[in-house]
C-alpha cells in the first residue's frame, strides 16, 4: 500500500472510532426528548411528514443527477480524488453559508424555506462527490449509497453505527437492498438539525446562526462522504500490517 493510501487508511480508522464512540450526555438527553416528542405525534402526521420529505428527497435526487456532469474529470489516484473533493467541499460550504445567512435574515417564512434549499445543496454535493470518486450516479445502487452517506452524517448514535456497518459491507450487500425506511430517515434528520434550525428563526441572530450552521453541516457531510468513498476504494487494497 502506498504512503498516501496508508495515511488515508489510518484516518478512516480514526473516523470510524469517532462514529462508534458514545455521544455526549447532552446529545443523548436531547435524543431522548426528541424521541418522546415523536411518540406523541399522531401516526397520520408522521406519514404526512414522511411522504413530504420522501418526495422532496426524490425530486432532489432526480434534479441533482440530471445536473451533474458524469464525464467530468476524476482523479487517477486517491490523492487526486481527495484533493478534488477538498475543493468541492470548500465551494459548497460557501454556497450553504450564503444560503443560510439569506434565509436566516428573512425571519420565519424564509427560515422555513431553508430546509428544502439546504437539502438540495447537500444532495447536489453528494452527487458531485460520487463522480469525483468514479461512481456512476445513473445506477440505482449509487443513488442509494448517497442516501446512506446522508444518513450516516445526520443520525443518532445507534443509526450511525448500523449505517457505517452497511457502508463497510456495501459491495456484498447492495444487491439485496430495498428502499430506505423513509420514516426513520426523516425523523433522524429532523432530530439531528432541529435545535440549530430553530435558532436560525430567532430575529437578530438568524443570519449569523444560519451561515455558521450550514457551513458546518456541509463540512461534516463532506468529511463523511470523503471517508465513505475512501472506505469503498481501499476495500480493494491490501490491509496494511
Amino acid at each position: 500500500m502506498k504512503q498516501y493510501e496508508l495515511k488515508a487508511y489510518q484516518e478512516i480508522e480514526e473516523w470510524k472510532r469517532q462514529i462508534n464512540k458514545r455521544s455526549s450526555l447532552l446529545n443523548r438527553l436531547s435524543k431522548k426528548a426528541q424521541t418522546k416528542i415523536n411518540s406523541l405525534i399522531p401516526e397520520k402526521a408522521h406519514q404526512i411528514i414522511t411522504d413530504s420529505i420522501k418526495n422532496m428527497v426524490k425530486a432532489t435526487l432526480i434534479g441533482s443527477n440530471a445536473t451533474t456532469r458524469k464525464k467530468q474529470a476524476s482523479g487517477s489516484t486517491l490523492a487526486d480524488m481527495d484533493e478534488m473533493l477538498k475543493q468541492k467541499i470548500a465551494s459548497f460550504r460557501k454556497t450553504a453559508a450564503v444560503e443560510g445567512a439569506g434565509t436566516g435574515a428573512g425571519g420565519i417564512l424564509l427560515g422555513l424555506a431553508d430546509f428544502p434549499l439546504l437539502l438540495s445543496i447537500k444532495m447536489k454535493f453528494l452527487f458531485e462527490a460520487a463522480v469525483i470518486y468514479g461512481y456512476d450516479t445513473n445506477e440505482y445502487e449509487e443513488r442509494l449509497f448517497i442516501l446512506h452517506i446522508f444518513q450516516l452524517a445526520f443520525s443518532s448514535d445507534d443509526k450511525r453505527k448500523d449505517t457505517l456497518k452497511l457502508i463497510e459491507e456495501w459491495e456484498d450487500r447492495k444487491e439485496g437492498l430495498a428502499e430506505l425506511d423513509w420514516k426513520e430517515f426523516q425523523q433522524e434528520y429532523r432530530d439531528y438539525i432541529d435545535f440549530v434550525k430553530m435558532l436560525q428563526l430567532v430575529p437578530g441572530i438568524g443570519a449569523a446562526v444560519g451561515a455558521y450552521a450550514n457551513y458546518n453541516l456541509l463540512d461534516h457531510l463532506g468529511e463523511t462522504a470523503k471517508n465513505a468513498y475512501r472506505l469503498r476504494i481501499l476495500k480493494t487494497a491490501p490491509r496494511p500490517d
